[in-house]
């Protein structure tokens, strides 16, 4: 009784290219999203600075209405 082993090799790679064009977007939303937390952070600064300044939150609610008013 003769028996034949073979083996088969198989090669298979595969490389992932990044484009352009994604890591350009990857960057556009990495900027986008840290511009928003910066604007956002000011606005909150903003909003308590206010507030302090109104002499707290319906000080600064009647003088909104007074301004909104005339």
């Amino acid at each position: 009784m003769n028996t034949i082993h073979t083996t088969e090799k198989t090669r298979s790679q595969s490389h992932a290219k990044a484009t352009v064009t994604t890591e350009i977007s990857k960057v556009g939303v990495y900027a986008i999203t840290i511009s928003s937390g910066i604007i956002g952070c000011w606005a909150v600064a903003c909003l308590v600075a206010g507030t302090i300044s109104s002499g707290g939150p319906f000080g600064l609610i009647s003088n909104l209405v007074k301004a909104i008013i005339g």
